[in-house]
């Protein structure tokens, strides 16, 4: 089916900023749900932000709230993790993914559709 393809990653201080960015090769997003996740070392794949393609619907886990912006661009077919004021604990492989469903799930499980991901580190 899809393809995606993510990007943005990269080494920030603390504070700083990165912008990430995610993209379908081939297919359009229309019909799912598009969600960051992020992993590291001996921590389980934690569901970053979500977003309903459709309408645009949003959701965040609690530490990211206020920081991080997940947003879609209909003319590119791309959805984006803005993240600012980052932390040295949001250092992590972020990956994004695609689920069709109506909601937003937060389980990595619940995902078919998944890009290689990019890393994402945060110096103190």
């Amino acid at each position: 089916q899809v393809q995606l393809v993510d990007s943005g990653g990269g080494l920030v201080q603390a504070g700083g900023s990165l912008r990430l960015s995610c993209a379908p090769s081939g297919r359009s997003l229309n019909s799912y749900n598009m969600a960051w996740f992020r992993q590291s070392p001996g921590k389980w794949r934690e569901f970053v932000a979500g977003i309903t393609w459709s309408a645009g619907v949003t959701a965040y886990t609690e530490s990211v709230k206020g920081r991080f912006t997940i947003s879609r661009d209909n003319a590119n077919n791309t959805v984006y993790l803005q993240m600012n004021s980052l932390k040295p604990e949001d250092t992590a492989l972020y990956i994004c993914a695609a689920a069709r469903a109506s909601g937003l799930p937060r389980l990595a499980r619940q995902y078919g559709t998944w890009a290689q991901g990019t890393q994402v580190t945060v110096s103190s």
